[in-house]
């Protein structure tokens, strides 16, 4: 992920572009809020229901995949869940490394990026089995800013009970 420029975008700025900025602002803290913690610290589940800071950071991943690649673009894309393990995006497996998981971060986020870009607010969702009303991208980027930003209050949650800090 790049640094980011944490200025607003100027006057003049299309919506878009703006939405953009604000959602990758989000996506950035993310990985910001990782930054410094060795990989025993980022996998140490603090709280009742076993989250780590790593083990959010995937599943973020797949709801990048989710929204933009399959709903949005319509693409057949694999998810790790099944009806047996529906959580299996939330769980670290031990053979997966801290640079796995962030690649894959980057990676989703890449082909989101590209897709938005490809796209105006008014395209419309390309899953014929989407059972909810009609997505645009004008709908998805606020609710990917959402999404993101309430993972990263957990996130400064996590960060705080390992060392203190919230990440910036």
């Amino acid at each position: 992920m790049s640094e980011f420029d944490r200025r607003p975008p100027g006057p003049g700025t299309s919506q878009q572009a703006t939405l953009v900025a604000l959602l990758d602002y989000a996506r950035d803290a993310v990985v910001r809020k990782l930054a410094g913690l060795s990989d025993e610290e980022l996998r140490r589940a603090l709280v009742p229901s076993g989250v780590t800071l790593l083990g959010m950071v995937k599943p973020l991943a797949y709801v990048e995949r989710w929204w933009f690649r399959a709903v949005f673009a319509g693409e057949d894309v694999d998810f790790p869940w099944t009806d047996d393990d529906p959580d299996a995006d939330w769980r670290v497996e031990p053979g997966e490394t801290t640079a796995d998981i962030l690649a894959l971060y980057a990676a989703e986020v890449d082909q989101s990026r590209a897709i938005v870009t490809a796209s105006s607010l008014e395209d419309h969702a390309r899953k014929p089995s989407w059972p909810g009303p009609h997505v645009t991208l004008g709908w998805l980027l606020p609710y990917m800013i959402q999404e993101v930003s309430r993972h990263n209050g957990h996130a400064d949650i996590l960060r705080e009970l390992i060392d203190g800090r919230t990440g910036r």
